[in-house]
């Protein structure tokens, strides 16, 4: 599996597990926790949920999957932007711990920015670094000038931005990723097959049947051609992370990615980062 350095020096695999819609219905429930477990086993080993998803359910379905095997895996959460200041952030923090049963979290992300100044956010983390109860922390849905002010509000030692980026949502590439590639902080790709609809392009399945895999794998590997993206899809069936993990071994001809980017082109000015 091919790896991405966070700044710390971390080695994290390139292709992840995502978690968002998960633990919504109970009877996918087992189908999802045997999905994670293959994902790990297939050397995804980094799973990313939140608090936000299903309530925490998802952390909790995360923490079920992981039973026994905690130590093989780097596990990501979030915090919702209003209980990102002091005095929120360490019960905040103790829940997830506790629905996902661990004793740290390996990064803690503020999930979008809210009305808390991201100073009381980077004390708070920092904070909880030093306590032991995360390892390393960072951000969501956070555009350039976010950043910036982030880093002038004491937050250099922030690991990474996660954010949506996928061939049709290319706007980071103006101005966020150069940003990020500087300070050598990699970005993470949530819903990088655009929660499915990607799928359903009729050019890209097109391109995905003359190489004989599908069009979720080309997206894939489109975002790991990358050195600095990790992705991290959804998957609620082994055979789906199956199929996630093959993209991870897909390589892209020049021509194909050409193709790529006449198809879904880069927009031709800066745009604002979306969130889904």
């Amino acid at each position: 599996m091919k790896t991405v350095r966070m700044p710390d020096g971390t080695d994290v695999p390139a292709l992840g597990q995502g978690t968002w819609m998960m633990a919504e219905d109970p009877q996918r429930r087992s189908d999802e926790i045997a999905a994670l477990r293959a994902g790990i086993d297939l050397g995804m080993t980094l799973i990313d949920t939140a608090e936000m998803y299903a309530d925490g359910e998802s952390e909790r379905l995360v923490g079920e999957a992981l039973a026994g095997r905690r130590d093989d895996v780097f596990l990501v959460s979030k915090a919702y932007p209003q209980n990102a200041s002091r005095s929120g952030l360490p019960p905040a923090c103790e829940a997830s711990l506790e629905r996902l049963g661990t004793d740290r979290l390996d990064l803690y992300l503020l999930h979008w920015r809210g009305r808390v100044p991201l100073g009381e956010t980077v004390e708070a983390m920092e904070r909880l670094v030093d306590a032991g109860k995360i390892l390393r922390w960072g951000v969501s849905n956070l555009d350039t000038d976010d950043m910036e002010e982030l880093v002038a509000a004491g937050g250099k030692a922030c690991a990474t931005d996660q954010i949506l980026y996928n061939l049709t949502r290319r706007g980071p590439e103006h101005d966020l990723l150069p940003w990020l590639a500087v300070r050598r902080m990699p970005m993470m790709a949530y819903s990088p097959v655009e929660q499915g609809r990607l799928v359903a392009d009729q050019g890209l399945r097109t391109l995905a049947s003359e190489l004989g895999v599908t069009p979720a794998q080309v997206a894939l590997a489109w975002l790991l051609a990358r050195d600095d993206v990790i992705a991290i899809p959804k998957a609620g069936t082994v055979e789906h992370v199956r199929e996630n993990r093959t993209a991870a071994d897909l390589a892209l001809s020049p021509e194909t990615v050409a193709r790529l980017d006449a198809m879904f082109p880069l927009p031709s000015v800066p745009v604002p980062l979306a969130m889904l």
